[in-house]
């Protein structure tokens, strides 16, 4: 009986505490192959809207979730998606819910992709306060929140996690290259199977984020004003 028990207990927690994503909504599908999804903003005009996906439920296991919505994002065809606030009685957009969101689903011409350059991202892990240090000039990033530094092409940036045993690498990014995304955690990550929305360029406890991925993170973390 307390074998028994004690199962139950551990399965609603896990349901309690578990997230779901559902494809709510398919418009039409598209044959694309594109392996990116990335988030658009102006481009929605010239997109193809395909469908909708819901998450509902809180993880902190954000490359997880970001699998599960690029498997069901791409069994439509989609490449690029935008956030779909919910709404409020009075038609006006609710704030972001960690917990239950939406996201709409598009094709896009990769030509009609807008390049994004000239900042650097830098993501906190999802539980912890987490220190950087770029060009000796120090910084704390709360929990689920970025922000992003602009780039001089040319100038060399130097991460440090400022730890005994931290990491600190040197990037010296060029004018037509584009933005760059890191994430500081001490966690151990394992890279997606597929290639997108993995992770990638790790050293230690500062790694390197592929494009897709990281576009997801700066949908679903808060962005704070700081950099430079």
């Amino acid at each position: 009986m307390k074998n028994l028990t004690a199962f139950v207990f551990i399965f609603l927690i896990h349901f309690v505490s578990g997230q779901n994503v559902y494809l709510t909504k398919v418009e039409k599908t598209h044959d694309g192959t594109d392996r990116f999804l990335y988030k658009i903003n102006e481009e929605i005009k010239d997109a193809e809207y395909l469908g909708e996906i819901e998450v509902q439920g809180f993880s902190k296991e954000d490359a997880e979730v970001f699998s599960l919505i690029y498997k069901k994002a791409k069994e439509i065809g989609a490449n690029t998606f935008s956030l779909k606030p919910f709404e409020n009685i009075d038609g006006s957009p609710q704030g972001f819910n960690p917990a239950n969101y939406r996201l709409s689903l598009y094709y896009l011409p990769k030509e009609k992709l807008i390049n994004q350059k000239g900042y650097i991202y830098v993501f906190a892990s999802s539980d912890k306060d987490q220190k950087i240090a770029i060009n000796k000039k120090d910084y704390m990033i709360s929990p689920r929140s970025y922000f992003t530094v602009e780039i001089i092409p040319g100038e060399i940036y130097t991460l440090s996690t400022k730890k005994l045993l931290g990491s600190t690498i040197k990037i010296q990014p060029k004018e037509s290259r584009s933005n760059q995304y890191f994430q500081i955690s001490s966690a151990k990550v394992k890279a997606d199977e597929t290639g997108a929305g993995g992770l990638n360029l790790k050293s230690g406890d500062i790694i390197g984020l592929e494009k897709s991925y990281a576009e997801f993170l700066s949908t679903i973390y808060n962005k704070e004003k700081q950099g430079y």
